[in-house]
């Protein structure tokens, strides 16, 4: 039996990068792009590489292409890191693995490095893959701890919790990560909301400003650890924001959600100093159509809302113009994705 499974990108909607540091987010994930992981019995376990993972170049400069695209790092150690995270959770809750072998490979279409939580996507399908092989559950709760867990703790990277929940439960996600919660409970509040489907809302992204969540986060931990008083009010107002973008889609009040989007950004501005004069520029490009923009994650893709298909087509010709592609997400709301 072959089991193939998949995760889609994530985008936030209001409240990033304050998931790592006790704030609220709102994000989902969408189905124009996905990661898959193909599962299958075997004598051994094997690995097998992807496009990302090959080390034989047409020439030097093919070379560097392949660096500038997928960094030094392809998927298979994603797979390595989830498989040996599995291994231990297993083993940590007493979950008993029978002796099979298998063999796992993955495909990916979703842009690289640009904030759109591709590496996650991919570790959640091999985790949807493994659970679906061995016949076992994992609550959602504890299913996007776990692929936070290979982030950090088997790979170093310092990254938040939003992408992985909203990931884990497949729909659109209002998390609150309240401090005392947590301590309590091991993970945040989550509850899954609907985003109306009349609401416009656009992402676009250029693969040129390819940067991962680790820089921003890596920055932006020493400021909030040192109790800057400038990063602690923007931790307060990013939550604030994300409660008020809530309340506006549960009213359908759609008017104000372009000035929180738009505030969401210039915020993240004024308290980080790694946002690129490149990602500012496709912001302001956006906002000149009369969209609200603001970040999908890191930087490398951006995320808002339009008014109708006239402002649509004004936001496409210009994006365009500097080689940016503009889609509509299409938002997914349900399902476990194991096919």
């Amino acid at each position: 039996m072959i089991i193939k499974t998949r995760a889609y990108p994530r985008a936030a909607l209001i409240g990033n990068p304050s998931d790592g540091y006790y704030g609220k987010t709102i994000a989902f994930v969408f189905s124009n792009y996905c990661a898959e992981v193909m599962l299958y019995e075997s004598p051994e376990l094997d690995l097998l590489p992807a496009l990302r993972d090959h080390s034989r170049f047409n020439s030097i400069q093919h070379l560097a292409e392949d660096v500038d695209l997928y960094g030094y790092y392809g998927g298979i150690r994603l797979l390595k890191a989830t498989i040996r995270k599995f291994y231990d959770y297993c083993q940590k809750n007493s979950i008993k693995l029978d002796e099979r072998n298998f063999t796992i490979r993955y495909q990916t279409s979703i842009p690289n490095r640009l904030g759109l939580a591709g590496s996650s996507a991919i570790i959640t399908a091999c985790i949807r893959a493994l659970k679906h092989f061995y016949d076992i559950r994992i609550p959602k709760p504890l299913l996007a701890n776990l692929i936070l867990a290979v982030e950090k703790e088997e790979l170093g990277i310092d990254a938040g919790l939003q992408d992985r929940v909203a990931q884990s439960y497949n729909t659109p996600v209002f998390m609150d990560f309240d401090k005392k919660f947590m301590e309590e409970h091991g993970y945040g509040n989550y509850h899954p909301i609907a985003i109306p489907p009349e609401l416009k809302i656009y992402i676009a992204f250029r693969t040129d400003l390819a940067e991962g969540s680790e820089i921003l986060h890596s920055r932006l931990r020493e400021d909030y650890e040192s109790g800057n008083p400038k990063v602690l009010a923007a931790m307060q107002e990013w939550a604030d924001l994300t409660v008020k973008v809530r309340e506006a889609l549960e009213n359908r009040d759609y008017s104000r959600l372009p000035e929180l989007l738009n505030r969401n950004f210039d915020l993240r501005c004024e308290v980080c100093s790694s946002v690129s004069k490149k990602n500012k520029h496709m912001v302001e490009l956006a906002r000149s159509a009369g969209a609200s923009a603001k970040f999908t994650g890191s930087g490398g893709a951006i995320i808002g809302t339009y008014e109708d298909e006239a402002m649509y087509a004004k936001l496409r010709e210009k994006l365009k113009e500097f080689d940016i592609e503009v889609i509509k997400p299409e938002i997914v709301t349900s399902g476990d994705l194991a096919v």
